[in-house]
């Protein structure tokens, strides 16, 4: 195969690092399949690899999120035909006209979803159903603050946690996000004024539970909106990573817990996987979750979505196109 390039980054830095390089697709391995990609999934993860954030060996393969149809079976493949069209959230390289992954890893995407709403969707809809179904299993009667509802995780997170009977506040960076965000109560106000704001509507109850995807800039307000034994779920670093903490902070703010998730650890095996894809793509048909694609790059102006996503100039998912 040839006529195919990525994006990749040669040295940490901005946007602009971000450069198009052709390659030829190698063969699939034992246990493998090749992809035609035709939609890749925009993450702020995406930004914390190019920048150095994240570890990984120069240079960096951008990408983890994509769907597209299957060209080539390696050795060994069993319940995939060519032809079929699949995503991954598998980390490394899919920014790409096309892929290796291993098909472990690889979902099955329904019939009537578009490529365009499975690559806008897996990552941010995996992550969303962990967040409300398992890292802490929120019940009917639970409050919950959502950070960034408005973002790609926080719009499907929300109507998630709101199927499930729970309170959800959901916090945006602006009056004109809260219009479009669906929730109990919904706030856009500063941080450093959100622990009030918390307080008045919820009668000083307080927060079970907080789902921050920004980081260090509302780590200290999203402590101080929870109540005895609330959990503080820390599942993204937008504004950068939470600086270390003490213990006792934790203790001071009323028995606290605090978590570190991430994705890989609760879709470790394809039995997970699965399990995970299903209650998401159920959702969907359901009409609880509406994925919302506020924008569209193609797939060689990577760079332009970075600086998009990053100016929290975005709404919804964003979506590549090769």
């Amino acid at each position: 195969m040839t006529d195919s390039y990525r994006m990749i980054v040669r040295a940490h830095g901005g946007p602009e690092v971000i450069e198009r390089e052709d390659f030829a697709v190698p063969s699939p391995g034992a246990g493998e399949v090749v992809i035609e990609t035709e939609a890749v999934g925009l993450n702020f993860i995406d930004t914390y690899y190019r920048k150095g954030l994240y570890p990984d060996a120069l240079p960096i393969a951008l990408g983890s999120e994509s769907v597209g149809r299957i060209v080539a079976l390696g050795d060994g493949v069993e319940g995939f035909a060519l032809g079929e069209r699949v995503g991954t959230t598998q980390n490394g390289g899919a920014y790409a006209t096309h892929r290796v992954i291993p098909a472990a890893k690889a979902m099955r995407i329904p019939q009537g979803i578009a490529p365009e709403v499975a690559a806008a969707v897996m990552l941010k809809g995996l992550t969303a159903c962990y967040l409300a179904e398992e890292t802490f299993p929120a019940r009917a009667g639970d409050v919950a603050l959502v950070h960034s509802a408005a973002g790609g995780v926080g719009s499907l997170l929300v109507p998630w946690l709101l199927d499930k009977g729970v309170t959800v506040i959901a916090h945006v960076g602006s009056p004109e996000k809260a219009a479009q965000v669906p929730g109990d109560h919904t706030l856009s106000c500063p941080f450093d004024e959100l622990p009030q704001a918390v307080r008045e509507v919820t009668g000083g109850a307080m927060c079970n539970v907080i789902y921050d995807g920004v980081g260090a800039a509302s780590w200290d307000a999203s402590l101080a909106s929870l109540r005895r034994r609330g959990t503080m779920v820390s599942y993204g670093n937008a504004s950068g990573a939470v600086p270390p903490i003490a213990m006792l902070d934790l203790m001071k703010g009323g028995s606290l817990y605090a978590t570190r998730p991430t994705l890989a650890d609760y879709v470790a095996t394809p039995e997970a996987l699965a399990a995970s894809a299903a209650k998401l793509f159920e959702g969907i048909a359901s009409g609880v979750l509406m994925p919302k694609i506020g924008q569209t790059f193609a797939l060689a102006d990577a760079a332009q979505a970075h600086r998009a996503l990053e100016s929290r100039a975005t709404t919804g998912s964003t979506v590549l196109i090769p």
